[in-house]
């Protein structure tokens, strides 16, 4: 296998690319909460074994703070022709309390083409913490694709400070319609349902906050 990649680079060259994008750039509409989000802003740059990643994702309401803000710096290597493995860093600017962690996960695509990202962080206090994201794209023109996409939180203890609870925290499923104008440029139209579970619900329940609701998304996914 050596061998082989070593007369892959000495016939083809040993190129270098990077990619920046967002997938999820939106504004959430949600019964007089409207707010804004973006999923998967991201830029990487590297070859094909080895990449650096920068991810971050947020979400605020309009007329308020950003509610949060997470930023990641991963270092990505090929294990198989479909999946890498990912571990970095993970900073959360908000919400207070800051906090950091360590960040192991797999990012690639499935049979029958789903795409996944899965991760473990670990913070300096012992707190551990996972995330399951998977989406699919559904041709239905050479233009049009509808994409449902699905996101589970996990959480090993309850962590009072950030308001998240033990067990399945949170989960969020979405239904995307998108258009694309360009391949680099396509605006899109959907809905997405948001739920909080067991303390997590509580959390928000004593904070005052919803634990849960449909929301009427539109945004525009784009990269270059």
């Amino acid at each position: 296998m050596a061998e082989a990649r070593e007369e892959l680079l000495e016939t083809h060259g040993d190129m270098r690319a990077y990619r920046a994008g967002v997938d999820q750039l939106e504004v959430n509409l949600r019964g007089g909460r409207d707010g804004y989000a973006w999923e998967d802003l991201h830029f990487w740059y590297g070859g094909d074994i080895n990449r650096l990643w920068i991810k971050s994702e947020g979400e605020g309401e309009f007329g308020g703070l950003i509610e949060r803000v997470e930023v990641q710096a991963l270092w990505s290597r090929a294990i198989s022709p479909f999946f890498d493995l990912q571990a970095g860093v993970r900073y959360d600017i908000r919400p207070d309390p800051e906090r950091a962690y360590f960040v192991l996960g797999v990012q690639g695509v499935a049979p029958y083409w789903f795409e996944a990202d899965g991760a473990v962080f670990v913070s300096p206090r012992g707190d551990i913490t996972a995330r399951l994201e998977g989406e699919y794209d559904q041709r239905l023109t050479q233009r049009l694709t509808l994409q449902p996409r699905v996101e589970l939180d996990f959480s090993l203890q309850d962590v009072p400070e950030l308001g998240i609870g033990s067990g399945v925290s949170s989960a969020e499923a979405g239904l995307r319609l998108r258009y694309e104008i360009a391949p680099e440029f396509a605006p899109y139209l959907g809905v997405q349902y948001e739920r909080a579970f067991g303390d997590t619900a509580r959390f928000s329940r004593a904070a005052g906050e919803d634990v849960g609701g449909w929301s009427l998304v539109m945004g525009v996914r784009a990269w270059f």
